[in-house]
């Protein structure tokens, strides 16, 4: 296998630790399912953080869990990037090492744990998440805002109908895929999927809910409803591979951060027997 590093191309058949990072994640890993992942999969995360690195995007993932690669779902569910997530209802027959975790649109969510920071002067954020099934239901990864109805969830909408990041309700792009919502300080929120950048619906600064964002659901209030009270809108039974929420990103750090977790989740794929 070939792989890059600033300044040097290096040659590697077994997984040597190269990354400190990478290194830690995968012995919390380990730890977690009991045994040792196959080498093309270390290889294959190790990659990924030194790629992440090297194209400068890596600071900007402050929480993100792989859902794939690891041999349970204990392993699947520790951190690359930020806290512990919590998991409600979800179940060993529910993941699969290939193919991700699947939601089953009713009770099962990941409270992830991080919270959107906002600033007066805008917001400077991401979302993303990888599904390996259809996302056409529910809010697969989301948090609503503080008393209102805008909100942040993806995938997101393409037909200007809705306010806030969107909703897969009316969206063209609910296939699988890597999907990136992003917004920069001063500048319009965008949408990517599949190579293609869009403008995203239009979003006001107000300040986003108290509440973490969640995978397989949207965390938060809506409508009004004072955000004193916790509530969860729409269920997912999407199939996701993994999810990374951070800053807000250049459409140069978009680009190759969907080609480096493209690169992860295929080459865990064919590493997995």
């Amino acid at each position: 296998m070939t792989i890059y590093v600033p300044g040097k191309v290096t040659l590697r058949q077994t997984w040597q630790p190269m990354d400190p990072d990478a290194a830690a994640y995968i012995t919390a890993v380990e730890t977690a399912d009991g045994q040792a992942l196959e080498e093309k999969v270390k290889i294959a995360i190790d990659n990924f953080v030194l790629g992440c690195k090297a194209d400068g995007v890596w600071s900007a993932i402050k929480a993100s869990c792989i859902l794939a690669g690891a041999r349970t779902l204990a392993g699947a569910l520790v951190p690359l990037v930020g806290p512990d997530p919590n998991s409600f209802y979800f179940v060993a027959g529910n993941y699969n090492r290939k193919t991700g975790l699947k939601g089953n649109g009713s009770n099962q969510y990941i409270d992830t744990n991080y919270k959107i920071s906002y600033s007066s002067t805008g917001e400077n954020l991401h979302l993303g998440l990888v599904g390996s099934e259809s996302l056409n239901t529910g809010r697969p990864l989301g948090v609503y805002r503080h008393s209102t109805y805008t909100r942040h969830y993806l995938p997101v909408d393409t037909n200007g109908s809705r306010t806030g990041w969107g909703s897969p309700t009316n969206s063209t792009n609910e296939a699988s895929g890597h999907y990136i919502s992003t917004r920069q300080t001063g500048q319009s929120p965008v949408r990517y999927y599949n190579g293609q950048f869009n403008l995203a619906l239009n979003t006001d600064n107000s300040q986003p809910s108290d509440w973490s964002v969640t995978a397989f659901v949207a965390h938060g209030s809506a409508n009004g409803v004072s955000t004193d009270t916790e509530t969860f809108n729409s269920y997912s039974s999407a199939r996701l591979q993994m999810y990374h929420i951070g800053d807000g990103l250049s459409a140069l750090q978009v680009a190759n951060l969907s080609s480096r977790v493209t690169d992860l989740i295929n080459a865990i794929g064919v590493a997995i027997p």
